[in-house]
């Protein structure tokens, strides 16, 4: 029996699986990665949010959001971003219902 070179064969499953790989797998671990980032981000915020709104009692708004955004850089976050301005304004609408009740402004 002859033996017959499988080298050309192995090259094109290699490449399938290379594309495969590519158009598939790597997308979804970046936005699985991605999920989880922004998910951290958020439990970021609400942190900071958080100790701000105990640091600077009664008003002071932006005083209040520089802290945040100051806390955000200082582990990582670009404050620049619009996302992370509006996941700001979401946690400071979330802890204002928690802690003064629903319709609330805080100012009651």
């Amino acid at each position: 029996m002859r033996m017959q070179d499988l080298t050309p064969i192995f090259e094109a499953l290699t490449a399938l699986a290379a594309a495969v790989l590519t158009a598939a797998v790597i997308p979804w671990v970046r936005a699985r990665l991605g999920a989880e980032r922004m998910a951290e981000l958020l439990d970021w915020v609400r942190i900071g949010v958080a100790a701000a709104e105990q640091l600077y009692r009664g008003g002071n708004g932006s005083e209040k959001k520089r802290y945040v955004l100051r806390f955000l850089e200082e582990r990582g976050y670009a404050a620049d971003s619009g996302a992370i301005d509006r996941a700001i304004e979401a946690a400071v609408l979330e802890l204002h219902h928690t802690l003064y009740g629903e319709g609330s402004d805080g100012n009651s």
